[in-house]
C-alpha cells in the first residue's frame, strides 16, 4: 500500500442497518487500527484526528463515528448496540486487505471495544483506554452529569444541540452485558487495559476490575498523571499503545 495523509471518506452500514460516517488513513503495512471514540465525541474532532495520525505511523487507521454521533445515523445506545458499529469497521478493514486488525477504544468506545471483542470477535488485539468496567457508575461529578444527559429529556436535548449526539430515550431493555462480565471471553486475543490515576470520570478500580476479569494474554497500564480518554492522551502514550498493538497482533500470527 501507499501511505496517504488525508482521510479517505467512508460510509459504512451495520448489520442492523445503521449508516456510519468513517474515515480511512491508508497504511503501508498489513495492520489496521479501528478507532472508537468516547461519548459525545467524533472522529472528525482534533483529538481523535491527532491520535489517528500517530497510529498511522504504524499501520492503516479506520476511525468512525459511533451511531448517534456526528454524521452517523441512528441513536446512541451508550455502549450496547455500538458493537455492531465496530464490527462494520472491522469488516471494512478486512475488505481493504488488512490481515491484522486492532480495535482501540476510549471511554465509552473502550467499553464497546471490550464487548465487541468478547461477543463478536474476529480481531487480533484489543486496547481499552479509560473505560468503565460496569454500568450505572455515578460516584464522580462528571459521571452524574453524563447520566443526566442520558436519562433526562432536557439532557438529551442539550447534548444533541451542543455535541451533535442523539441518544435513544428508551433506556436499555434488556440490560447489556457489562464489560467486566464478558472480558474473560476475549482470550486468546491480547487485551491491553490503560487507565490514568488522574481520571475524573472513572477511578482505577474500573481498570482493575476489567483486568482481573480478563484471561491471559492481558496487560494493565496505570498511567501516572493521565486524565481521561482522548483529550488527555499524549503522543507518547499513543506511540506506546501503537507499538504494543503491533507486537501483540503479530504475535497472534
Amino acid at each position: 500500500m501507499v501511505i496517504v495523509t488525508e482521510f479517505e471518506p467512508l460510509t459504512l452500514f451495520t448489520s442492523d442497518h445503521v449508516r456510519l460516517d468513517a474515515g480511512h488513513l491508508v497504511g503501508d503495512d498489513d495492520l489496521c487500527f479501528v478507532l472508537a471514540h468516547g461519548f459525545t465525541c467524533s472522529w472528525r474532532q482534533p483529538p481523535l484526528r491527532r491520535i489517528a495520525g500517530r497510529l498511522h505511523r504504524h499501520g492503516g487507521v479506520i476511525a468512525l463515528d459511533l451511531r448517534g454521533h456526528g454524521r452517523s445515523g441512528g441513536l446512541s445506545t451508550v455502549g450496547d448496540l455500538e458493537i455492531h458499529d465496530v464490527a462494520a469497521a472491522v469488516a471494512a478493514a478486512r475488505r481493504r486487505g488488512y490481515r491484522r486488525v486492532v480495535v482501540l477504544g476510549f471511554s465509552m468506545g473502550g467499553a464497546v471495544a471490550v464487548r465487541f471483542a468478547a461477543l463478536i470477535g474476529g480481531v487480533d488485539a484489543v486496547v481499552s483506554v479509560s473505560a468503565p468496567a460496569r454500568w450505572y457508575y455515578r460516584d464522580t461529578v462528571p459521571m452524574r452529569r453524563v447520566h443526566w444527559a442520558i436519562e433526562r429529556s432536557a439532557g438529551r436535548l442539550a447534548v444533541r444541540l451542543a455535541r451533535r449526539t442523539r441518544i435513544a430515550s428508551g433506556g436499555w431493555d434488556p440490560l447489556p452485558e457489562a464489560p467486566h462480565a464478558v472480558a474473560g471471553l476475549i482470550a486468546p486475543v491480547p487485551l491491553l487495559v490503560v487507565h490514568g490515576d488522574a481520571d475524573a470520570f472513572f477511578p482505577l478500580d474500573h481498570a482493575h476490575q476489567l483486568y482481573d476479569a480478563a484471561a491471559e494474554p492481558r496487560e494493565l497500564w496505570v498511567e501516572h498523571g493521565f486524565g481521561h480518554a482522548e483529550v488527555a492522551a499524549t503522543p507518547g502514550l499513543i506511540d506506546r499503545i501503537a507499538r504494543w498493538s503491533v507486537d501483540a497482533a503479530h504475535t497472534r500470527g
